[in-house]
């Protein structure tokens, strides 16, 4: 008898939103019925899914009631107002904000690293920063095989990491300049188009923002080691979809670089991007739309003789987002940390 599931979607009009039901039926997961759910605002959109047209339903009281799982990707108020009534209703929560990464009693997953910790779930899982989980997953093979005692990465963040919104404004501000018009900042507190600025969100004591102590204290939880030094700079660019970082790692001994990058090439959810002939490594336009993360240009830190720099990309919306949600569903279906709504034969929908 196979398993399918009663499935909710909550921010389902959003960015992440749209790319989960994507994902779900690219991947076939198997669903017996699929509840889209969103602000009021949103309410009543068609969105299509398999050939079918669902309406967008608005969240409130009983909107979970026979639902086993729940994808959210509404941000952190929303999944911190709905948690309790998500669990209290049977439902595990894959939670795409950082209202509970950190957590003690919560599990922090990227499937390739840490999948054991699935198990360990009570109602709600998080899924991590986008930057933490494209960095993660190149990193980790490497530290596997020979542990990183620092990490110090760069983040080429694009507008998707901010929302549709932030992607429009920054579509609208490059058409105004190349107009000679003034690029009008909404969504982004400076101008995006044509222009670079540090991480817009909040400065702590020590001047750094809360997008890289998220890539600091997610790598610990995630890699299981809470004293590995990593710091971070994280910055905007004027990219529309997927990160790039510049990472070095700083290890007890030499890691020779042709091994890093036969490690890498061989590493699940990575895809090796090198050809030093014609210059060409990993690149947003092209990692865009792509399930791996694309690292490349692996070589000697000149400056450390234990010292390993790469680069990479990845798609902050796929990897980043809503595919690394949907690997977690996935984990959960094969392990059977799911409960089961729907018998076989039951007509998908």
């Amino acid at each position: 008898m196979s398993r399918s599931y009663r499935i909710a979607i909550l921010g389902a009009t959003g960015a992440v939103g749209t790319e989960l039901l994507q994902l779900l039926a690219e991947r076939q997961f198997p669903i017996a019925e699929l509840k889209l759910l969103a602000s009021g605002r949103s309410a009543g959109q068609k969105l299509e899914f398999q050939g079918e047209k669902l309406t967008v339903e608005t969240v409130e009281s009983g909107a979970f009631a026979g639902i086993d799982l729940v994808l959210a990707s509404a941000g952190g108020s929303i999944s911190k107002a709905w948690a309790k009534e998500i669990v209290a209703a049977g439902a595990v929560m894959i939670d795409n904000s950082s209202a509970f990464r950190m957590d003690a009693d919560v599990p922090l997953i990227v499937p390739e690293i840490n999948p054991e910790a699935a198990a360990n779930h009570r109602g709600i899982i998080a899924n991590p920063n986008c930057s933490t989980i494209v960095m993660a997953v190149a990193v980790y093979p490497l530290h596997r095989f020979q542990p990183v005692q620092r990490i110090v990465v760069a983040t080429y963040q694009a507008a998707s990491g901010a929302g549709a919104r932030a992607m429009e404004e920054a579509k609208t501000q490059s058409m105004a300049v190349l107009q000679g018009q003034p690029a009008v900042p909404e969504i982004f507190p400076h101008q995006i188009a044509f222009n670079v600025f540090p991480h817009n969100s909040p400065l702590n004591e020590l001047g750094y923002c809360e997008e890289e102590m998220k890539m600091v204290q997610e790598t610990r939880k995630i890699f299981g080691q809470p004293d590995l030094r990593v710091t971070a700079t994280c910055v905007r660019v004027p990219v529309l979809r997927a990160h790039s970082e510049a990472i070095n790692l700083e290890f007890a001994a030499p890691f020779d670089v042709a091994q890093a990058r036969e490690i890498l090439s061989k590493a699940p959810g990575v895809k090796l991007v090198e050809d030093w002939q014609a210059n060409h490594f990993p690149m947003p336009v092209e990692a865009s739309g792509a399930d791996e993360v694309f690292v490349g240009r692996i070589r000697q830190d000149i400056s450390h003789p234990n010292g390993l720099e790469l680069w990479l990309s990845g798609d902050q919306i796929r990897k980043g987002a809503a595919l690394n949600a949907v690997q977690i569903a996935e984990l959960l279906h094969e392990k059977n940390l799911l409960r089961s709504a729907a018998l076989a034969g039951q007509t998908q929908k």
